[in-house]
């Protein structure tokens, strides 16, 4: 078997709150393998959004290890895991979180373009993820031009656009009608699959979570 995408050992994280200690995950143990996609279960404030912020190293605190397509995270100075982040992770969100004044295009080119990639090449890539996706008519226009499956896909496409190892996404179809959110999670696991990414996707949608590979429970701080 191929080395895990994701190792979380023993990973903890607390806060501190009117004096009263809160633990909010309490050694949390997961190995995601390439390609996997797993759906991470849980109510509202159960931890899922703490949990994808520690995979996605985007901020510290956290207790145990963190390990990212074999690189020890925790053992890594802030620039190695900006790097680290911007070359392996993707990140789909609740809100898409695009660029306003920049068309669909664009907001998938610019990670490309900050990851080092030339213009040509991130042209090219944007149109193929967006195309995928069923926009290849909606290249030029902007957010404000989308509706939400449209903004929503988008964000998929710019997730997507470096090939990242593993794909996070904290509940993609949470703002989205039933129908919508079937179809563009649909597409979502499709193209995911497509590229060969792992991901991890916060949902309290039991629905949802049952058309993925693996399904894992957040429950008083562990995984269930």
């Amino acid at each position: 078997m191929s080395n895990p995408v994701v190792q979380l050992t023993n990973l903890t994280r607390s806060f501190e709150q009117g004096g009263v200690r809160i633990d909010v995950l309490r050694g949390v143990n997961l190995a995601v393998q390439p390609g996997e996609i797993v759906a991470l279960l849980g109510p509202s404030g159960s931890g899922k959004s703490t949990l994808l912020q520690a995979v996605g190293l985007l901020e510290g605190g956290f207790g145990g290890r963190i390990e990212i397509a074999g690189n020890d995270a925790t053992a890594l100075n802030g620039d190695d895991r900006t790097a680290l982040r911007r070359d392996r992770v993707g990140f789909v969100y609740q809100f898409h979180h695009l660029l306003p004044d920049f068309n669909a295009l664009e907001n998938v080119i610019l990670p490309q373009l900050v990851a080092g990639k030339s213009v040509a090449d991130a042209q090219i890539r944007a149109r193929e993820l967006l195309t995928a996706l069923g926009l290849g008519e909606r290249l030029e226009h902007r957010p404000s031009q989308l509706s939400g499956g449209e903004q929503q896909r988008v964000a998929v496409a710019r997730a997507l656009a470096n090939k990242p190892a593993l794909v996070l996404a904290d509940e993609p179809t949470g703002n989205l009608d039933e129908a919508t959110a079937d179809k563009v999670l649909g597409q979502f696991l499709e193209l995911v699959r497509g590229e060969g990414s792992a991901a991890l996707v916060a949902t309290h949608n039991e629905r949802l979570a049952r058309s993925m590979d693996r399904v894992v429970r957040l429950q008083e701080g562990v995984l269930v």
